[in-house]
């Protein structure tokens, strides 16, 4: 079953490396990823779409949370939260069917973005059952070239995030010195 977990992290080399390595070892299909600084440039916000039972959502979410520049993991499967994916879609179309290209994309809410005598490059966002619905009738006009972006997603709840300062590899191993001394 298709799982929504929302990371915060460090924006450090090699931390999206570790949450889909966590992924990985484990077996887990990654559906969709997308990545992308927040507001606070040290900061990135990563949405990931997973394939796994959600009996085992819990211990995934844990594991990922334990990993070293992860600062909140969320499940942002269930519950209210606004979910979109972006589609960017080339189609190709005869002079007849451009206007009725055009009609049919109005009524998914996309727009076209370019143009030219050979096809339209129209964009698209929603959630993804709607684009593949836009996507099947897009398949009836013409030969068409598709580009999604994966799914990103916000929760409606507002949680204010306590964030404490990151540990410095000078700090853990004079605390670790202070630890062996005091044992």
């Amino acid at each position: 079953m298709l799982q929504l977990i929302s990371v915060l992290l460090e924006n450090k080399p090699g931390a999206l490396m570790r949450v889909t390595g966590v992924l990985a070892a484990r077996g887990y299909n990654i559906e969709s990823l997308t990545v992308a600084r927040t507001l606070d440039p040290e900061l990135s916000r990563m949405s990931i779409v997973v394939d796994i039972d959600s009996s085992q959502r819990a211990q995934v979410i844990k594991q990922i949370n334990k990993l070293v520049n992860v600062l909140q993991v969320s499940d942002l499967t269930e519950g209210s939260a606004v979910r979109r994916e972006l589609v960017l879609l080339w189609i190709g179309t005869t002079q007849e069917n451009r206007m009725a290209v055009l009609k049919e994309a109005e009524i998914f809410g996309a727009k076209a973005v370019d143009s030219s005598a050979e096809g339209y490059a129209l964009e698209a966002t929603g959630d993804p059952e709607k684009l593949d619905a836009f996507i099947r009738t897009m398949q009836r006009y013409g030969d068409i070239e598709v580009t999604r972006s994966g799914l990103v997603s916000v929760p409606l709840e507002a949680k204010k995030v306590k964030l404490a300062p990151p540990v410095h590899k000078e700090h853990l191993e004079t605390d670790h010195a202070v630890l062996k001394t005091t044992e």
